[in-house]
Parts: C-alpha cells; sequence; structure tokens
C-alpha cells in the first residue's frame, strides 16, 4: 500500500494512455520514413496540432494548413483524412482499468489535450470516451497541458484537490505540472505499470486490475 491518502478520483490521459497516438509511425507506413523526415523538418505539424488541441476547428486548421504548402498538401490532409488511423490501437488494458475502477464507484476523469472535433471523430470509434464521470478536453477548455491554468480548472470544477487525486500521464512536463498542485501522479510507460499504482494506491485488487 502507498504511504499517500487513497485517492478520491483518478485522472486519465488518453493519448498514449488509453489511445497510442504515434504520427510519425502512421506517416512512415503511409509516405515511407525518409518523406516523413523531410516534411517534419520543413512543416512544424505539432504546432498545427496544438492550435486544434487549444480549440481551432480540426478540418478547417489541417486544410488551411495543406494550402500553404503545396508540394505537402496530400500528406498534411492525411493528418485529418486518416487521422483515426493515427490515433490507434486502443491500449486494452487501460480501458480494461478505466472500467474497474468506475465499477467500483471511483470517479474516472479524462485530462487530454484533444481538440473539439477530433475528440468526437474518437469518440466514434472508441465509445469510452464518453464515458468518463467528467471530461477535461483541452479544446473545449482552451488551455493545454501543461499550462497550469488547466490544472486548477479540473479542481475548481470537480472540488477535489491536491492528493485527493491521482493522475497518470505519459508526458514529464504534464506530470511535473501536476505535482505542483499535490496531486499523486504516475509517469504512463505501460498499462501493467499503471496497474500496479492503482493495486499499490488501494484502488484495485491484483485480480481487478488485470
Amino acid at each position: 500500500m502507498s504511504d499517500n491518502p487513497t485517492p478520491q478520483a483518478v485522472i486519465f490521459d488518453v493519448g498514449n494512455v488509453l489511445i497510442e497516438w504515434d504520427p510519425d509511425r502512421f506517416y512512415d507506413g503511409a509516405i515511407g520514413e525518409d518523406r516523413r523526415r523531410a516534411m517534419f523538418e520543413a512543416l512544424d505539424l505539432h504546432a498545427m496540432n496544438e492550435r486544434i488541441d487549444l480549440g481551432a476547428h480540426f478540418t478547417d486548421t489541417v486544410y488551411a494548413e495543406a494550402e500553404k504548402y503545396p508540394d505537402w498538401r496530400a500528406e498534411i490532409r492525411m493528418w485529418h483524412d486518416r487521422w483515426i488511423e493515427m490515433a490507434s490501437p486502443v491500449i486494452d488494458h487501460s480501458v480494461r482499468l478505466m472500467k474497474a475502477l468506475q465499477d467500483k464507484g471511483v470517479p474516472v476523469f479524462s485530462l487530454t489535450n484533444f481538440g473539439v472535433e477530433s475528440y468526437d471523430l474518437a469518440a466514434t470509434h472508441y465509445p469510452f470516451l464518453r464515458a468518463f464521470d467528467r471530461d477535461f478536453i483541452s479544446g473545449h477548455m482552451r488551455m493545454i497541458k501543461p499550462d497550469p491554468a488547466i490544472y486548477a480548472q479540473v479542481e475548481a470544477t470537480a472540488g477535489i484537490k491536491g492528493d485527493a487525486l491521482l493522475f497518470t500521464d505519459d508526458r514529464d512536463d504534464n506530470i511535473a505540472a501536476a505535482q505542483g498542485f499535490g496531486w499523486q501522479t504516475h509517469l504512463f510507460e505501460g498499462p501493467q505499470g499503471w496497474a500496479d499504482r492503482l493495486v499499490a494506491s488501494g484502488l484495485l485488487t491484483r485480480a481487478e486490475a488485470a
């Protein structure tokens, strides 16, 4: 058992926690590694995606970016047209852990950098994205991790603060920001480690976390 208090709620990041997110891998398969490397050297598609995560319209933003770079138009449009292939596959064990927590009455929240329309698209393919007890989606909030304001908003909305919250995310900077609010945290490096942490925190038994 952990020395920390048993959390009152558990917060999941989505990308690379519940769903794999690897644009490099997608583009390597779609256009080849050499062309993918050249594209990411020439373009800042991650900055484009950050604008979407901050609430910019998914289709309009990607298609406008594609028109700015005619030599890469088809490849940039893939970010939209084949987006669900980038946001895959599901990390099934993590989804089971989410359900196991809720089956025991533990509230589970999302806290994710995700666009409005792209989240809606993802949820049509992955219905568990509609099953959170509370959703904290950056595109709706118009702020993104690791901005401290988004963590403050979670606390204010949920009415739960500090070490009563247990948060998992795959990025060090997002974890560090949560720690600044006193949250219990787990750097996600795979679902088994997360399962072990939930057991150590007294939230699930070994059998429930399988």
